[in-house]
């Protein structure tokens, strides 16, 4: 259930991070509620998920997977494409988060 409610946590903390840029500096009330709200759940959720995991394993799947689909997310919807650096930067991190749960000890199963 642990890797279900990290899920939801990356869920929640993508929409909340594409709100607050929508938000503009929280001057548009309902996006800057979104937000609000987005990381709300995302917090809550990311709490109960290192109950059962390894918080450093947690945190890095959790800020791994929100960064690569907010960059896609913000090159499809805000027109901000990432360069080549940025691309190859950001497959380095997704094969961390896989490497880490193929094979480290830590991440519990």
């Amino acid at each position: 259930m642990s890797y279900v409610y990290l899920a939801i946590a990356i869920c929640a903390e993508v929409l909340g991070t594409l709100a607050l840029k929508a938000s503009q500096g929280f001057t548009q009330s309902l996006v800057s509620t979104v937000c609000v709200i987005s990381y709300a759940v995302a917090f809550y959720y990311l709490s109960l998920v290192i109950k059962t995991l390894p918080v450093g394993i947690t945190y890095a799947i959790w800020s791994g997977a929100g960064i690569v689909l907010i960059t896609a997310l913000g090159a499809l919807w805000y027109k901000e494409v990432p360069d080549a650096a940025a691309l190859i930067g950001m497959a380095f991190i997704l094969m961390g988060v896989v490497i880490i749960n193929l094979f480290s000890n830590t991440a519990m199963h």
